[in-house]
């Protein structure tokens, strides 16, 4: 299992994240997006683990509500966006190899923890 936590900033859900990996013993890597650079094909398969681009987009808080990829809907121009702007995405995301989780989803999380 590898476990690689994206997050651009400290959040509840992100410290879920690492207590959740922590208590079971299950080493991680801690990406932080203010210095880690995505590349397309990441943000792309973290959209299709979401459902669509849309659903990796921020949208809790005025902040997050005035940036202009909050009120974008097509995925193109969505994943353009989050490259420009990673703080603009949900935190955490979860990645386990070619597998991926947007926000807590400790039931996921058991699963891969589960196979091992």
């Amino acid at each position: 299992m590898n476990i690689q936590i994206y997050a651009a900033k400290k959040n509840p859900d992100v410290l879920k994240a690492e207590r959740f990996f922590k208590e079971r013993r299950i080493p991680y890597q801690m990406m932080d997006l203010k210095k880690h650079k995505l590349g397309r094909r990441e943000l792309e398969l973290f959209a299709r683990a979401a459902g669509g681009a849309q659903a990796l987009v921020d949208r809790s808080g005025q902040k997050a509500l005035e940036r202009p990829v909050a009120h974008m809907s097509s995925d193109s121009l969505i994943l353009d966006a989050l490259m420009d702007d990673p703080s603009a995405l949900v935190s955490p995301i979860v990645r386990n190899g070619s597998k991926a989780t947007v926000g807590a989803q400790e039931a996921v999380w058991k699963e891969w923890a589960a196979q091992g």
